[in-house]
């Protein structure tokens, strides 16, 4: 068993990465009585052998508005280290200020030019939405078949992930809106705004039950 400043030293990182990875389970310690951590040097052989087995690995983050920068650089920094847990080489860290419903975000592209160039074997992202907001599987098939596979950090989205996905979906009703009435139609607007409504309803709905 090793103590964590030996640990840090055999794998070249800081303290607070260490307890950031075993936190997540990327690396497994168990806590003596006096709670102190202590990790079993196998942990740090598989680490260390994995790094040598090198696995290119494109870091792929999105938000919806320029003001969630500060999420983008926790997604991005959240990727690295666990790429770095699992010992992959990155090539490229690509990132989008766009709705998860835009296919022709910049970085979303050359993550496929990557794919199909075959530069990268792993894509990971934190959760599924951030890659796209509907046809996960289609992406997933698209790439799988490119000789590469997706990785998701995360399990479920969180739930501050709500807003993004009404801001989505107001997106599709008026872009449909649009499409049926026209982009000035009257109809349309009330559609809308009949929509933006009912989502106002359900959210405060929604307050009440959990009072």
């Amino acid at each position: 068993m090793l103590r964590p400043k030996e640990v840090c030293r055999k794998l070249g990182i800081s303290y607070s990465t260490l307890h950031r990875w075993i936190e997540a389970g990327y690396l497994k310690a168990i806590k003596t009585v006096g709670g102190k951590y202590r990790v079993p040097e196998s942990e740090v052989r598989r680490i260390l052998e994995s790094r040598a087995r090198e696995v290119r690995a494109v870091v792929y983050a999105r938000v919806s508005s320029s003001d969630q920068k500060e999420d983008l650089e926790r997604q991005v920094k959240y990727l690295l280290e666990y790429c770095a847990s699992k010992g992959y080489r990155v090539v490229e860290v690509l990132t989008d200020i766009a709705s998860g419903l835009k296919t022709d975000r910049k970085g979303l592209r050359k993550l496929f030019e990557l794919v199909i160039s075959r530069q990268a074997e792993v894509v990971v992202i934190t959760y599924r939405d951030r890659l796209t907001m509907f046809g996960f599987e289609y992406l997933e098939y698209f790439i799988n078949q490119h000789g590469a596979k997706i990785e998701v950090v995360f399990g479920e989205v969180p739930k501050d992930a709500y807003q993004e996905l009404v801001g989505d979906l107001l997106e599709i009703v008026t872009s449909f809106a649009g499409k049926m009435y026209g982009l000035r139609g009257h109809r349309k607007k009330r559609l809308v705004e009949g929509f933006k409504k009912l989502v106002e309803e359900v959210e405060k709905s929604g307050e009440s039950d959990d009072k």
